[in-house]
């Protein structure tokens, strides 16, 4: 029987044909990945040799490349991060929520990654947390993944969030529920996470916290980067919000593998699980 194809194999495959990698266009980064992965498991690794002592024989054992990228090596963490997020599940409904970057602003992300992903966390989990204080006068919970293509492996700067149908009242008196379809106007979220995102970019440019290379070089003064953020101002955003549609264990674990990056920001369930599912629980008569 052939072994069970794997990603490292097929890299392997595509690797071996040299018209095939001379139509490749990759970034430095991405190139470094494609090897990785293709080496992954394979002597050219190296590995560990172990002996069993019942059976007698001598077995070797391939390093992996421990690439973050890679679904041999990341598959044990994210079954690991898959059931701690379960067993924080709440007995309420959620909702997902995606807040996604104008194209606009994907040459400048390329080139500024850790400060403009982070931003894109901070703006749209503060975004979701001041709706959830103002309008519920509670605290949400909040899980979020990033994602940085298209389904066409284009570049699509984007955030998937889970969010909790309520939250803990911001006295932790009590659960404060949102209706079972319906969280926030999600015009309002897009402007809102418009104008935060926006204005984090402004300080980073002002702070020197940006770098601008090759074409973008003439974004780095003062105007030509006001301008940027002016076009990208006069854009609606978009913010998508949907009750969720599978069990949420099925959620997280969709939106997990094809995940580029993965932070999560369970900020509304920093509280105690305990005291929140007392919160919930039908009082006694």
């Amino acid at each position: 029987m052939s072994p069970r194809p794997t990603l490292g194999r097929l890299l392997r495959c595509f690797l071996a044909d040299p018209v095939a990698v001379a139509g490749l266009r990759l970034s430095p980064q991405q190139g470094k990945t494609l090897r990785a992965l293709a080496r992954c498991r394979t002597g050219a690794l190296g590995g560990q040799a172990y002996f069993c002592p019942h059976c007698r024989q001598e077995h070797v054992v391939a390093h992996s490349c421990r690439n973050r990228h890679c679904p041999q090596c990341q598959g044990a963490l994210a079954v690991e991060w898959l059931e701690k997020q379960s067993q924080a599940l709440l007995p309420v409904p959620y909702f997902h929520l995606v807040f996604t970057l104008p194209h606009g602003l994907n040459g400048l992300i390329r080139q500024n990654r850790a400060a403009l992903f982070k931003l894109l966390f901070d703006a749209a989990t503060q975004t979701l947390l001041e709706f959830g204080a103002e309008r519920l006068e509670a605290q949400l919970g909040i899980t979020a993944v990033l994602h940085t293509w298209s389904q066409t492996l284009g570049d699509h700067y984007h955030l998937h969030c889970i969010v909790t149908g309520g939250g803990v009242a911001n006295d932790q008196s009590r659960w404060v529920a949102t209706s079972p379809r319906y969280l926030f106007p999600v015009r309002a979220l897009s402007r809102r996470f418009r104008g935060k995102y926006l204005a984090g970019l402004g300080s980073l440019h002002a702070t020197g916290k940006l770098e601008f290379h090759g074409q973008l070089q003439g974004l780095a003064g003062p105007e030509p980067f006001a301008a940027l953020r002016r076009s990208a101002a006069q854009r609606e955003w978009v913010v998508y919000a949907k009750l969720r549609w599978l069990p949420l264990t099925d959620l997280i674990s969709w939106a997990l593998p094809s995940s580029k990056a993965l932070f999560q920001t369970q900020v509304g369930l920093a509280l105690s699980l305990a005291s929140a599912k007392a919160s919930l629980a039908p009082s006694a008569s």
